[in-house]
């Protein structure tokens, strides 16, 4: 009997490695391991998701179900490019893609979406598992040493990671860098990767605060006397450099240096780039939005006898505690015995509270981070355009998002475009992200 042909060998997957376990790290392996990559993916920290993990412990935010367009606006200056994003990988994919871990979501009465177990432990559980199913290999407490990244069309060489087994280095056919930015870098984002990428010629904008709180500094008394008082129900106005107007209500907190919480956050990008073109930026906070002007002006107008003036405001318009002593911060002495007794200059002080802002908190406090990678530099799927099989995801690209799910939805949506376009590099076809 003749021998049997010989069986030819099986085609070799392309190996990618990608570099960051965070929520766009993690969504990329998904995504390339489902269009048959072979997949390692490192991090320098001992477990996956870490940053995720902190910030759904009060209730994982995924996404919001406002309508596509307002959401895409969400994203300022760069609402074009990522709106691209989105049209790959929607906030209604995010749902489909928790629902079919096991996460089935709501939307909540301020339209963001949540799953029905408010954490994020459960769904990066089972996120993980289906991975690992997928056949991705996970690589904790590896470093990645920036400074041997080597761009080049042919694709990336020279990868080394500090290990504590001492240096590796590896071998691929694609990279995929997926470093997050640099707040809360106990977490793992650091940004210690931006000197390194600037001197391999890929173009990097300074990282900035987003999402963050502002130094005013306040008196002593209030610094002392009121630090995390919450403002409720107030709404907070200011104007960016560029003219453009921020108008909304909702709750900040009164810190020992300055102002912070969800209201102060959804401004802050208009307040950093205008303390950055001025040197300072001024907010106006509306302390009783439910009355008019004329309405307090009457009310305080009232005689008060003997109460004093603390009193008078309280039962009259309601201001009390931090609210009042914002009224007198700032105000001298001699002005405020002055203007005080002018129902008018209250009201209206009551109603344009002026607030000057001189710093945005440090880069590392910030929930978010502006800055980064320079998305010219990549193209529209993400991949470096002088070294194709290198793509970038995440939070370390220059785009910024308000908190409410936009910074996440973002975030999974690159992962998503980056590893597609790594897939059509190495010339595979993307299979459905979610495999069966």
């Amino acid at each position: 009997m003749p021998n049997p042909p010989p069986v030819p060998p099986s085609p070799v997957p392309p190996r990618v490695v990608i570099v960051g376990a965070g929520p766009a790290g993690l969504m990329a392996a998904e995504v390339l391991a489902a269009g048959g990559a072979s997949v390692d993916l490192y991090d320098a920290m001992p477990s996956v998701g870490r940053k995720f993990l902190l910030a759904g412990k009060g209730g994982l935010n995924l996404t919001h179900a406002e309508p596509v367009d307002a959401f895409v606006r969400r994203y300022g200056e760069q609402a074009q490019r990522v709106g691209s994003w989105l049209q790959v990988w929607s906030p209604q994919a995010v749902r489909d893609w928790a629902d079919g871990l096991g996460a089935a979501t709501f939307v909540g009465s301020s339209g963001k979406v949540f799953p029905h177990e408010m954490k994020a432990a459960p769904l990066l559980r089972a996120w993980l598992q289906r991975l690992r199913r997928a056949g991705v290999r996970f690589h904790m407490r590896h470093r990645w040493l920036p400074e041997s990244l080597a761009p080049s069309s042919d694709g990336p060489s020279g990868l080394r990671f500090a290990t504590p087994s001492g240096e590796q280095s590896v071998q691929a056919d694609a990279l995929l860098l997926a470093l997050g930015g640099a707040s809360w870098s106990r977490l793992g984002s650091d940004g210690r990767w931006v000197s390194a990428l600037a001197a391999a010629g890929i173009p990097v904008a300074p990282l900035q605060p987003a999402n963050c709180g502002f130094d005013v500094g306040w008196s002593e008394y209030l610094a002392s006397h009121h630090a995390g008082a919450p403002l409720k129900n107030v709404v907070l106005r200011c104007t960016g450099p560029a003219g453009q107007s921020f108008e909304r209500k909702g709750e900040c907190v009164v810190t020992a240096t300055g102002l912070e919480g969800h209201l102060v956050y959804a401004a802050s990008a208009l307040l950093r780039d205008q303390i950055l073109r001025q040197g300072r930026a001024e907010l106006t906070l509306d302390l009783r939005p439910d009355r008019s002007p004329e309405e307090l002006r009457q009310a305080l107008a009232r005689g008060r006898g003997a109460r004093s003036l603390a009193n008078h405001l309280r039962e009259q318009a309601g201001i009390k505690g931090a609210a009042a002593a914002l009224l007198r911060e700032g105000v001298s002495a001699e002005d405020w015995a002055r203007l005080s007794k002018d129902p008018a200059w209250l009201a209206s002080r009551i109603k344009a509270l002026p607030i000057a802002l001189t710093a945005p908190r440090p880069l590392d406090e910030a929930i978010s981070t502006a800055g980064g990678v320079r998305l010219e530099a990549l193209d529209g799927q993400l991949r470096l355009r002088q070294a194709p099989h290198i793509a970038l995801a995440g939070e370390m690209l220059d785009w910024e998002a308000p908190t409410g799910g936009y910074l996440l939805t973002a975030c999974l949506a690159s992962g998503v475009v980056a590893a597609r376009g790594l897939l059509a590099a190495l010339g595979g076809a993307a299979r459905p992200v979610n495999p069966p």
